[in-house]
């Protein structure tokens, strides 16, 4: 679907972008102070997940997230999470929402460009954004679910940028260092295919996906002497 351009007042804008989110609150404000021009909004994406081929024009919000897995999250399915959110649109106030029952040890580790960022139970909350803003945070997620066969699944999201009702372009880079041994990505969803790609590095393995909508994602892996 056809994603138009905003044109946000930065004073009333509202941001919904992290890993395992819950729906943004709807704004109080009219919809129609909130954009200088009603008519760029008619065609947004409204959750549908769609990879975009090539990066889209102008800067697009970025985050990336970075899961560490130890024999511990394989029994108990708690991994260490350092994720950085880059390029946050330009508002008075935002907020990056967790699910309350996956996320644990949020804190905020890192700030640019922000006025104030404070945790506020599953959430962290943000206010005085400025250009070019980043937030860095640090946490333990729940992801990791053991499997029959010895391996194990870790999923994640869902990922998307979401402002009332529409979902807009995201970049997400996604690496995961496995626990010791050696493992086998044994498949992904969704699959490798334009705008999401799916390497292994040395310790583990790299997605990287631009899309718009709702993106989750599952990486099973199998312990290698399981084949």
């Amino acid at each position: 679907m056809k994603t138009s351009q905003l044109k946000m007042k930065p004073a009333l804008a509202a941001l919904c972008a992290g890993l395992l989110l819950a729906p943004c609150p709807a704004s109080e404000h009219d919809f129609d102070t909130l954009f200088e021009d009603s008519e760029d909004t008619r065609d947004v994406n409204e959750g549908m997940l769609a990879f975009l081929p090539a990066p889209p024009d102008g800067v697009v919000h970025a985050h990336t997230t970075r899961i560490t897995l130890t024999d511990d999250a394989l029994r108990d399915g708690w991994a260490g999470l350092y994720q950085c959110h880059h390029h946050i649109d330009q508002v008075s106030a935002a907020q990056i929402v967790y699910n309350t029952e996956r996320i644990r040890s949020l804190a905020v580790a890192g700030v640019t460009g922000i006025g104030r960022a404070w945790v506020e139970g599953a959430s962290v909350q943000l206010a005085d954004v400025g250009e070019a803003a980043s937030l860095c945070i640090t946490a333990e997620s729940q992801v990791v679910r053991p499997q029959a066969d010895g391996g194990f699944v870790v999923r994640n999201g869902p990922f998307m940028r979401r402002f009332l009702d529409g979902y807009y372009p995201m970049h997400v880079t996604l690496e995961i260092l496995l626990p010791p041994g050696e493992w086998i990505l044994e498949r992904s969803v969704p699959v490798a295919q334009p705008g999401f790609s799916v390497t292994r590095s040395r310790n583990g393995m790299v997605a990287d996906a631009w899309f718009e909508g709702r993106l989750e994602t599952e990486f099973y892996f199998t312990p290698a002497d399981s084949l």
